[in-house]
This record gives C-alpha cells, sequence and structure tokens, in this order.
C-alpha cells in the first residue's frame, strides 16, 4: 500500500506523479545533475535555506508534509516531500527547474534567480531530498549516498 501525497493510506495520486516541466523542456531538465554532493553539511546548508532565506518551511512545512502556515493559498496543498512515490518520480533537474520557473497550475513561484542563487537551490533540493528517505533523519545522521 502506498500513502497520497499527504499521508493518506492508499494508492498514491496520480496527479501528484504527473511532471510539472512542460514536454518541451523536460528531457532537457532531466539531464542536469546536482552538482553538490549530499553530506551533512551540504544537507545542513540546505535545510537553513530551506527555513530561512527561501521561507520553503511556509508552505511545505517543518516536517515537508505540505502542511505548513499557508495563509491566502489558492490553489492544491504544497508539495509533500516525504511523498516516496514522488520522490522516485522527480529527477533533481525537474525539480531545479521548478525553482527556476515555478509549477504552472499551482501556486510554487520561481525563486531562481529572485530568492536563491542556483547553488543554493541544488542545496535545498539535497534537503528536500532528505525527507524522501526511509526514517527520519537528525542533524547528527544526516549523509545519504546518490
Amino acid at each position: 500500500m502506498l500513502l497520497s501525497s499527504h499521508g493518506v493510506a492508499g494508492a498514491a495520486d496520480p496527479a501528484v506523479l504527473k511532471p510539472r516541466v512542460p514536454v518541451d523542456q523536460i528531457q532537457e531538465a532531466k539531464t542536469w545533475h546536482n552538482p553538490f554532493p549530499s553530506t551533512t553539511d551540504n544537507i545542513e546548508k540546505g535545510k537553513h535555506i530551506f527555513h530561512g532565506k527561501a521561507f520553503c518551511v511556509t508552505c511545505h512545512g517543518e516536517d515537508g508534509t505540505g502542511l505548513g502556515n499557508i495563509p491566502g493559498l489558492r490553489g492544491k496543498l504544497p508539495r509533500n516531500f516525504t511523498d516516496r512515490a514522488w520522490q522516485a518520480a522527480r529527477t533533481d533537474g525537474e525539480l531545479f527547474w521548478i525553482l527556476k520557473n515555478g509549477s504552472p497550475g499551482t501556486d510554487m513561484a520561481p525563486f531562481i534567480p529572485l530568492v536563491l542563487t542556483e547553488e543554493e537551490a541544488w542545496k535545498v533540493l539535497l534537503y528536500v531530498r532528505s525527507f524522501g528517505q526511509s526514517s527520519p533523519k537528525t542533524s547528527s545522521s544526516l549523509h545519504y549516498e546518490k
């Protein structure tokens, strides 16, 4: 049994697995790879940006479930980063594209270069990937292999 995008038992919501990158750009986006290794230091830097400068925590929540403090939300709930099916379906390049261009049909706005540098964005994505790991991670146990 899979968890849906917001932790409800059942099949994964097909809309969660639908790519947000336009068809004519997805192949290129899939070729982009995170140039930063998934080290404790880089993940901690991403966490600091997620909770601070990028204010991702506002919508995606402290625990990455997409249940943050969302005033004036117009569309669907923000992405649940703990959804393993979604984590497996999206490449780092696709997620980077979304940070650069926003997510069509959602309230997710572009963050690069207005809010984040490309380096900061890649480090945030390392932290976002940490939500999809099999067990919760603490600062002292954050290290993931690619």
